[in-house]
């Protein structure tokens, strides 16, 4: 009880801000077990219980009120002390530059000293940031919300706020009002990205160029970037995939295989290369460099094959927009032309077209799926959950007499869970 106490007061504010799933539920469930257990075994004489260590008193017939009160304990001492250590690694993650010492796993008097951090020293803009960056990831991409849930501490906080810094660069200009205002928040992004790689400005002039320039909504996407050890070049690629983007206003800019190549290299290898480069960063800063080409070329192609499934879902949705990413020589040899597929997307020919891009973006998926395993361990099963999420996508997509309900492909939720946990096993 003593220690149940400290834990209970170094964790006190954070466990009662918790949902009661996760911590009535997991005191419950396996004290109802072991309740059900002890009873079977006491009635049956596997034990007992000398009469003189218990009162009598029975919770039911065969569970002495002793036993009852010492599981309840346990399981709550062995929960408030998970709720506090998730506490600390969570405080020592968030807020490294408070424990600039700390590398692997923590020690007991670190995990007590991030405890004891007075609240008043958290960075609330962070925070809110965080919470910011990962509802926006539940909200536009249901496969990698779940692929980030297996990913840990530092790592998976840089990741969540990569996605968060691409996924606002890309509503921005998705988002705008008309090409001028587009190519507006594609230079203003030009010119973050300047600051804070080429020129290395303070973070403060860094901080009030992006409350000058960008709206509320999405400044501490671009301030939570770690830029401090990530590469600008695949930061730079992106926006000219956006820059593809606007081309669609005065023509159709895929007219080929490699522009489609291109194109997805640009908007999703370069963020593949740069979830590799972070990975890498973290788990294995010694890799050899032949090594680490080989992960990094086959993330850029994964990353295409990707894209290529989000193309092959969305021919509608973009369609909608004036958008066709389907090649101009794959239309013309089914006589068809861009303006065709915006017309009537839905069409037998528009479908074969989607088979033949899933084909391509399996094939780049057979080749570059081998490199996951060259990854560090703890970035494997992430990863093949990223994966192999996002290709289900695919997979639904190819079923025979599948349809696209609203534009888009779902995936049902307890299939979603079985490809991670699948994933998670291998």
């Amino acid at each position: 009880m003593v220690w149940d106490y400290a834990l209970l007061s170094l964790a006190s504010e954070f466990l009662v801000g918790l949902p009661l799933t996760n911590t009535v539920i997991p005191i419950l469930l396996p004290t109802l077990y072991l309740w059900m257990a002890d009873t079977f075994a006491l009635r049956r004489g596997t034990w007992s219980i000398s009469s003189g260590t218990k009162h009598g008193i029975e919770l039911w017939r065969g569970l002495d009120i002793e036993e009852a009160i010492f599981f309840l304990l346990t399981n709550t001492l062995i929960v408030f002390g998970l709720v506090a250590f998730d506490h600390a690694l969570a405080i020592l993650n968030t807020f490294p530059e408070r424990f600039r010492n700390h590398s692997g796993l923590p020690s007991p008097l670190l995990l007590v000293q991030a405890l004891l951090l007075p609240k008043a020293q958290y960075d609330e803009e962070r925070i809110a940031g965080l919470v910011k960056a990962t509802a926006l990831l539940s909200k536009k991409s249901r496969s990698f919300y779940l692929a980030s849930g297996a990913f840990e501490g530092k790592l998976r906080i840089d990741l969540i706020r990569l996605y968060a810094f691409c996924r606002a660069a890309d509503d921005l200009v998705d988002e705008a009002a008309s090409a001028e205002e587009a190519k507006m928040w594609i230079n203003r992004l030009k010119q973050f990205l300047h600051l804070a790689f080429e020129q290395k400005s303070s973070a403060a002039e860094i901080h009030d160029y992006v409350k000058e320039q960008f709206p509320g909504e999405i400044q501490q996407a671009l301030l939570q970037l770690p830029t401090d050890y990530l590469p600008t070049q695949p930061l730079h690629d992106l926006l000219k995939g956006f820059e593809m983007d606007l081309l669609f206003t005065t023509s159709f800019p895929i007219a080929t295989a490699e522009d489609l190549d291109l194109y997805g290299g640009r908007v999703a290898g370069t963020v593949a290369d740069l979830c590799n480069y972070l990975i890498l960063w973290h788990c294995s800063p010694n890799i050899s460099g032949e090594q680490r080409s080989r992960i990094v070329n086959a993330g850029v192609q994964m990353g295409i094959a990707l894209q290529y499934v989000n193309i092959a879902r969305d021919i509608k949705v973009d369609a909608d927009m004036g958008r066709v990413y389907l090649p101009g020589t794959w239309l013309k040899e089914k006589g068809l032309e861009a303006e065709d597929v915006i017309q009537n997307s839905s069409s037998p020919a528009i479908g074969g077209l989607r088979q033949r891009l899933l084909d391509h973006a399996f094939a780049k998926y057979e080749l570059a799926r081998g490199a996951i395993e060259e990854l560090p361990p703890e970035a494997r099963g992430p990863i093949r959950v990223a994966v192999e999420s996002y290709m289900e996508i695919g997979r639904v997509l190819r079923e025979p007499g599948y349809s696209v309900r609203a534009g888009k492909a779902t995936v049902p939720l307890w299939r979603r869970v079985r490809v991670a946990w699948s994933a998670l096993r291998q």
